[in-house]
């Protein structure tokens, strides 16, 4: 291995095919320091990748289940934007292909803005069909949150073609046609769900960056419309917006 430079090296570990044991038993005798820096991080991403596959394995099973029961157009439901102070609540409704295959999905919550992008952009290249639902606040204030949540959730349903033949939803029960399990924490144990998770939540960062050109004193393009000390001091010093939840605590003590 010593006729081949630590970039050389580099190159063959992480630009390359996959490496040979061969490859990989040799550089563990070499005495070079870059070169063990560099096949640790080789190892650490080993483990991580294996990690990934092990969770989507996991994350896979109740869609095994239900496909083994008959069922075929699975779709995967979660909402996004039920605790913010302002902004819509937004829900997406996914159906995967069978072979759909993206280990390190999980709940968008535990993602990087940077790779829910990425997830975001490969599940709409890939998914069988995707319907998103939005409740605007003004609706929200006049029906509450949770039946927001549930109409932003059966209007992404609504949008599906070809039309799913079952649901898994994140926790929230629906009065739907459609056979259905709602699972607690559904974002971080099943597929679709987290699937839907990321749509959603992409779709909704995207709103409320375009409200921030509208409205750039609150700062939604960074809290989202969650209740930070910013956004807090903001409502005091220049009121509330149109894009503000009037219903919602302190927002009601300053309309």
């Amino acid at each position: 291995m010593k006729n081949l430079t630590i970039a050389e090296i580099e190159k063959k570990l992480f630009h390359l095919k996959r490496p040979s044991r061969t490859f990989i038993n040799h550089l563990k005798e070499d005495d070079r320091a870059g070169v063990q820096v560099l096949l640790a991080k080789w190892l650490r991403l080993e483990e991580q990748k294996k990690l990934a596959q092990k969770k989507f394995a996991l994350m896979s099973q109740h869609e095994k289940r239900i496909h083994s029961e008959g069922f075929q157009l699975i779709a995967g439901i979660d909402e996004v934007g039920r605790g913010p102070l302002a902004g819509p609540v937004v829900a997406a409704a996914v159906i995967l292909p069978d072979d759909f295959y993206l280990p390190g999905i999980d709940d968008s919550k535990k993602l990087t803005e940077q790779k829910r992008e990425e997830y975001d952009e490969y599940i709409r290249s890939y998914a069988v069909n995707i319907g998103i639902g939005r409740i605007e606040a003004e609706e929200i204030d006049r029906i509450n949150i949770y039946e927001a949540t549930k109409k932003a959730m059966l209007s992404a349903v609504a949008q599906l073609n070809p039309k799913p033949d079952y649901l898994l939803i994140d926790a929230v029960k629906l009065e739907t046609p459609y056979p259905y399990e709602a699972i607690i924490k559904g974002d971080g144990s099943s597929i679709t769900i987290a699937a839907a998770s990321i749509v959603a939540k992409v779709y909704r960062d995207r709103l409320m960056k375009e409200a921030s050109i509208q409205y750039p004193h609150y700062h939604f393009s960074k809290n989202m419309g969650y209740g930070t000390k910013e956004h807090l001091e903001a409502i005091q010093t220049y009121g509330i917006s149109p894009y503000h939840r009037k219903s919602f605590a302190p927002v009601r003590d300053w309309k």
